[in-house]
């Protein structure tokens, strides 16, 4: 078992769901094999425009022949360990390429930076997870303690030499529920601007806490994915109805409510003036189709 790097780009021609499944053709195949039972960093070129850098992580369950396409292969990730980075990280940093395993002897960058399927160094590994959690770094436990017990800072930062055994037995730790889910908010927030999509409302408690919650759109038990297209920053009471299926959305964004709500009124009341679901700047960051029909056919009371 190794740790990796998955080279994805949104407008992939390849059969990509990151949460999912990675294709790949036969030429990466007995390295990709390397990686199944641990975990990968998914990344995305800086030629594409407003690359993400490494923006995610996910664990590699097992690698089968693609039935649909002769020659390729995919690698099956691991239901519920794919997870966006609240910080995605780019290729160059303030001292150099964060992926130092890139480099030849003459400190350059090598031509396996082209590679789409790639080995990654513990360090590096451990390199790329700390920048892109580094504000929920002391979720992380430290080797050896577990997530049950009080929540404990990491022995190890950034540029630590951590072994691999250590490393692999720590990032087992974004299998918890409390960090995924803390580190889904984060994203959430960030991507909405703190700002509850159907009510327009952005309220700060005196703490400098944002009210506005994290849904998911497909819950987690439901397999439903820890990503910023399968989530919404919804006020608590509209999270509520939410997840009762009283209110929903388009694909087109319009903000639909159930006739069994048994005061329409003061639920119109609470919908911004536009009467549709305000999103977030980047729309690499919309809510996605897919997931927004999943809970109108299986939660919406129609």
């Amino acid at each position: 078992m190794g740790f990796g790097v998955f080279i994805h780009r949104a407008d992939s021609v390849y059969e990509d769901d990151p949460a999912r499944q990675y294709q790949f053709p036969a030429m990466y195949l007995s390295r990709a094999t390397k990686f199944i039972g641990d975990w990968i960093i998914y990344y995305e070129p800086t030629k594409v425009r407003r690359s993400k850098g490494y923006y995610a992580v996910a664990k590699v369950e097992k690698i089968v022949a693609d039935p649909k396409a002769q020659g390729m292969y995919v690698a099956l990730i691991e239901p519920g360990s794919y997870l966006e980075f609240a910080s995605p990280v780019p290729f160059v940093v303030e001292d150099g390429v964060t992926e130092t395993g890139l480099l030849n002897d003459a400190g350059r960058n090598s031509g396996r930076a082209q590679a789409a399927v790639r080995p990654l160094s513990p360090h590096d590994f451990s390199r790329i997870l700390y920048r892109g959690l580094v504000e929920m770094d002391t979720l992380l436990p430290r080797v050896g303690v577990a997530l049950d017990n009080d929540i404990a800072a990491p022995e190890f930062g950034e540029d630590t030499q951590v072994p691999f055994e250590a490393e692999r037995q720590r990032v087992e730790g974004l299998t918890s529920r409390l960090v995924r889910d803390r580190v889904f908010r984060r994203l959430i927030l960030r991507a909405y601007d703190e700002r509850c999509c159907v009510t327009g409302l952005k309220l700060i408690n005196g703490g400098g806490r944002a009210e506005v919650e994290a849904a998911h759109i497909r819950p987690v038990e439901a397999n439903g994915p820890d990503r910023v297209q399968n989530g919404l920053a919804l006020s608590g009471t509209v999270h509520w109805m939410f997840d009762r299926g009283l209110i929903t959305f388009s694909d087109q964004h319009d903000i639909m409510v159930s006739r069994h709500v048994n005061d329409r009124d003061s639920v119109d009341a609470l919908i911004n003036r536009t009467g549709r679901l305000i999103a977030p700047s980047d729309e690499r960051n919309w809510p996605h189709p897919v997931f927004l029909a999943w809970h109108r056919e299986n939660r919406f009371k129609v």
